[in-house]
């Protein structure tokens, strides 16, 4: 058991592009959580003044908040980038041929796979940095963070959506067996801490529960199989689950029925945050500017 322990906070990373791979071809058909969130992430730019040159969406999968992006900010270049290449072969829409010879309409988006650790990006190169549901895939959202910081323009908006601790608590606690059977989740004020480390000014967090319900606990691993979100920590159980032991994670399970049927707890945290004027170089130095006094 100890062993498991020691690998509980590390994600398989292979295992995380393996999977999305794997469900590509399908995924449109199996993302409408992520469409959800990404339609409520949305429903907070109507709060935002932003003309953004350039939008970089983080972890753009089939490229799902394109349409939305661009019908708001049609002036600007889209780019996404992912850690799937099929993933990014996908639903690529493009301009009709007669366009193309005119030059006319708005290219599609263009797309990169890349680590979103290690954005292959200029630094101040983006005014919008978007994230829809990406955080909770890596080991640690600071690096990603600091990534995202380093490519924004000063003035530019990060935004972005993950899931919290208390996402498939039912299914954590129907288990119980020391074993990972879900990602591990950041907690909402971390997120904030990290937000400030990496330079950010301004952070707003919030948080709400999704519960969605199943008939049965099989078609909720169904639904995680397809949108590629089954547990991809190394802490998880490598082989399969004995029919005995499965049984018993039915029964734990069917004792949190509600009215007929199985809750799954999703904890869906939001957060934004603008980048200042720096207040120091890279070295630690302050940053002091002086302004000549206007002449009378």
């Amino acid at each position: 058991m100890s062993g498991q322990n020691t690998l509980s906070g590390f994600v398989d990373r292979k295992q995380v592009g393996k999977r999305f791979s794997r469900v590509a071809a399908g995924y449109d058909q199996a993302d409408f959580f992520v469409r959800e969130v990404d339609r409520r992430m949305l429903e907070r730019l109507d709060y935002v003044k932003l003309t953004p040159g350039r939008i970089l969406d983080l972890g753009c999968s089939r490229g799902g908040s394109f349409a939305e992006l661009s019908r708001r900010y049609p002036a600007a270049q889209l780019l996404g980038l992912d850690v799937s290449h099929a993933m990014l072969g996908g639903a690529q829409a493009a301009r009709p041929a007669w366009q193309r010879w005119l030059g006319i309409g708005k290219p599609a988006p263009a797309r990169l796979q890349a680590d979103a650790e290690r954005l292959p990006l200029a630094a101040r190169s983006t005014a919008l940095v978007w994230s829809n549901l990406l955080l909770h895939w890596l080991d640690n959202p600071l690096p990603a963070l600091a990534e995202a910081h380093r490519v924004l323009e000063v003035g530019g908006l990060l935004m972005f959506s993950t899931l919290g601790p208390d996402t498939l608590r039912e299914l954590r606690s129907a288990f119980a067996d020391g074993y990972a059977h879900t990602q591990r989740f950041t907690d909402m004020h971390d997120l904030g801490d990290m937000l400030v480390e990496c330079g950010f000014a301004d952070p707003v967090m919030d948080m709400e529960v999704i519960t969605l319900t199943y008939e049965d606990i099989d078609a909720l691993f169904a639904d995680l199989r397809a949108a590629g979100s089954a547990c991809a920590m190394k802490a998880r159980r490598y082989g399969l689950t004995g029919r005995g032991r499965l049984a018993e994670v039915r029964a734990a399970y069917e004792g949190m029925r509600q009215e007929g049927r199985l809750p799954a707890t999703f904890e869906v945290i939001y957060g934004h945050a603008w980048k200042p004027e720096a207040r120091q170089t890279a070295d630690g130095r302050a940053i002091v500017r002086f302004e000549r006094p206007g002449r009378r």
